[in-house]
Order: C-alpha cells, then structure tokens, then sequence
C-alpha cells in the first residue's frame, strides 16, 4: 500500500473506512476486534472529531497501519482534495 495523506479528519477517516473495506472487515466486526461498538467505528470513519486518541490508535493497529508524523508538504489544498 502507499502512503495516504490525511490533513483532516474526514480524510483520515476515509482512509480508515477504505483500508477496512479492502481487508474485508465489516464496521462490526473490526469492533468486535477490539472491543469497539460497530457505531464508535462509524463515528471514526465519519471524520467526527470527539473520538479519542487510544481509540485511533487501535483501530490503526487493528487494520496493520502504524500513523507517521512529518513536515507538511507543500501541495495545495485542492491537489490534496484530489487524491480522495
């Protein structure tokens, strides 16, 4: 997989949903994983901003993806809007 840009988070939730759509897992079931309510993994993947960071975290492990911090890049706003 390559590396997904999120600046917000609709986009890290759209990167979320689309990884766990791939792996085959249903919002239910990713949940069930890690004792999450299928509605708090909706809430995440809607982009709503009130879910904690422990709960992210999970979920990236969950799906095998690991967050990495760095320097913004320099491409405006609609070039990032273009790659969802």
């Amino acid at each position: 997989m390559t590396d997904q840009i999120a600046r917000n988070e609709k986009q890290l939730g759209a990167i979320l949903r689309r990884v766990r759509k791939q792996t085959g897992l249903t919002q239910g079931r990713l949940g069930d994983q890690i004792h999450l309510r299928q509605g708090t993994v909706s809430r995440l993947e809607a982009g709503e901003p009130a879910v904690q960071l422990r709960t992210l975290m999970e979920v990236l492990a969950a799906l095998n993806l690991e967050l990495v911090v760095r320097p913004r890049s320099q491409g405006s706003a609609a070039d990032i809007e273009d790659l969802f």
